[in-house]
């Protein structure tokens, strides 16, 4: 049975209408489908190659179908363009450009006709919803939206959100969570991406952000913006730590996260499967902060290294498992908060590392300075940490132990200093054996034993350290399998600084010709107050005419004019 387009024009609007309400998109996208359809089944009854256009008035539903010629120079397509001598034939007034409609009947859809027409119309219909889908969802990015199982494919969970379909992949879901059809169940918009099959809408439950979601959700104050969450880290479906500050110091932060009786908490622990969570309070310094994460364990001391990110922490015996936490649990959850790297060591263990490290230095000092070992220890419990620093401190500061006098002083640092050049002069050897250039050792920064750590990594010339970045140098940081991992540097030993490091390179590219002195960092310049200055006060007795004459102009002063008031006033 055939349908008459012409016959039917209020049915075509209800039809668009209704289409355009059920998926939620424009009523003209859906006019436009079925106009697109009507164009290709005209083309195909009155030739492909025809410019073949339908037009649907939105108001009464009429179709015109119409079938265009442009009026051209030079005719390409005769089914579709005419010259403009045959165009003024037609009429006096056209132009290039002029487009002339012929209108055609209506026509009536097969059976193959019909099923391309829908075809076309789904398909049309299916961009526009999906467009649509990625325009409301596109800016919702961090918000949880509620959702009921769809269906359940290889561990990836499809999510119906009513108006568009979310997805749990197996990675983004709680580990041992098992959600069910039609299970009604909170996610996290994590990320909204267009896809060749469509919009894509990401969701999970293992993002930290989405504990912090729940607890806004929750928490009025944090909501409301009085309690914030700066970090969060979580081993979901087994634990979590979240850390809260206060902005107004009436309010508890962690009190107020875990409400009455624990019932705000609660509600967060039984939306995640029972996840245990731990409420942290912030702070500013980092030591009091990481001795927060790693509660409920006991911290006896901590040892910070602000430029690698690195704590070292004492802890009592006992509290040792605790700190470390079940598969190293809480000391992970710990560093992913703090974002530090922790080093966790028993009062014994630090104990006997620093046994260790003195009795270290003692033998330094026995093979270094030809000494027994009473004076060797004497020096090791004074601080003294190397040879070098024995050779240049000041000679008082060694003369002053217990049983030294400024003899014993003066040979202890003549010995020292003998090793130093011993030790040089093999070092130099062994530079000259790896092949190092004397250049390199002419660059400022770069010490004998630098300049063989460089020969032994390959860095032989200036052109070698100058192609090298800081990190080569220092070392850096990488994350693998969610653990930051240090990896060493050239000079890792000689604990250069980021600047110095820096500094080093560009001194190599300006040796190597690469850049200028003008393009090295500049040293931030210093104020120094000027001698005799001091509260405004000059010394004008022992400052000469033009110079006192230099701090008036200075200073807006008229040296004349004082002198002719001072005698007035006498």
């Amino acid at each position: 049975m055939s349908i008459g387009v012409s016959a039917n024009r209020l049915e075509l609007l209800q039809i668009a209408r209704a289409v355009a309400a059920e998926k939620s998109i424009d009523e003209s996208i859906v006019i436009e489908a079925i106009e697109e359809a009507i164009q290709k089944a005209a083309r195909s009854r009155y030739g492909a190659e025809n410019d073949i256009r339908a037009k649907i008035d939105p108001k009464t539903g009429e179709l015109s179908l119409t079938r265009n010629m442009t009026v051209v120079e030079e005719v390409e397509n005769e089914s579709q363009e005419l010259t403009l001598a045959d165009a003024q034939k037609i009429d006096k007034t056209a132009e290039i450009g002029t487009v002339f409609s012929d209108e055609l009947p209506p026509i009536e859809f097969g059976r193959v006709a019909s099923q391309t027409a829908k075809q076309v119309i789904t398909q049309k219909v299916r961009e526009a919803e999906r467009q649509r889908q990625f325009e409301e969802y596109k800016d919702r990015v961090g918000e949880i939206v509620s959702g009921i199982v769809k269906r359940v494919e290889y561990g990836n969970v499809i999510i119906d959100l009513g108006r568009a379909e979310g997805i749990i992949r197996r990675a983004d879901g709680i580990p041992r969570e098992n959600l069910q059809n039609n299970e009604r169940v909170r996610a996290y918009i994590y990320d909204v991406r267009e896809e060749v099959r469509g919009p894509q809408i990401f969701l999970s439950r293992a993002h930290p952000d989405f504990m912090a979601a729940l607890f806004a959700q929750e928490v009025p104050e944090v909501y409301e913006g009085i309690i914030e969450i700066p970090s969060v880290a979580r081993d979901p479906g087994s634990r979590a730590k979240i850390a809260v500050i206060s902005n107004d110091s009436s309010i508890d932060p962690v009190g107020a996260c875990v409400g009455m009786r624990g019932s705000r908490v609660q509600a967060v622990v039984s939306e995640l499967a029972g996840e245990k969570i731990d409420i942290i309070p912030w702070s500013d310094d980092p030591a009091t902060f990481i001795v927060n994460a790693l509660q409920p364990a006991e911290v006896a001391k901590v040892v910070l290294d602000e430029e690698d990110q690195r704590i070292e922490v004492v802890v009592p015996d006992e509290q040792l498992s605790l700190a470390i936490g079940r598969r190293g649990q809480n000391v992970r959850l710990a560093s992913q908060l703090t974002g530090w790297s922790i080093d966790i060591l028993t009062e014994e263990e630090e104990s006997e590392r620093r046994q260790k490290e003195f009795a270290e230095r003692t033998q330094l000092f026995i093979a270094a300075l030809d000494v027994d070992e009473v004076i060797a220890q004497l020096l090791a419990t004074e601080g003294f940490s190397d040879v070098e620093e024995i050779a240049y401190v000041d000679l008082g500061e060694i003369a002053v132990i217990e049983g030294f006098d400024e003899d014993t002083a003066e040979e202890i640092q003549a010995r020292a200093r003998d090793y130093l050049d011993r030790l040089a002069a093999e070092q130099d050897a062994k530079r000259k054996e790896l092949g190092v250039e004397d250049a390199v050792l002419e660059i400022e920064g770069v010490e004998l034993p630098m300049a063989v750590k460089l020969g032994e990594n390959d860095v032989k010339t200036v052109d070698d350290l100058a192609g090298l970045v800081t990190d080569d140098l220092r070392g850096w940081f990488e994350n693998r399998n969610g653990e930051r991992v240090r990896e060493p540097g050239i000079l890792e030993d000689f604990n250069l600084s980021a600047d110095d490091a820096e500094m080093m390179i560009m001194r190599a590219r300006v040796a190597a010709g690469w850049i200028s002195e003008e393009d090295l960092p500049q040293p931030a310049v210093e104020e120094v107050e000027a001698e005799g200055e001091d509260d405004g006060v000059f010394d004008v007795e022992n400052m000469d005419l033009a110079a006192l004459e230099a701090e008036a102009e200075a200073l807006g002063l008229d040296l004349d004019e004082a002198a002719e008031e001072e005698k007035e006033t006498d």
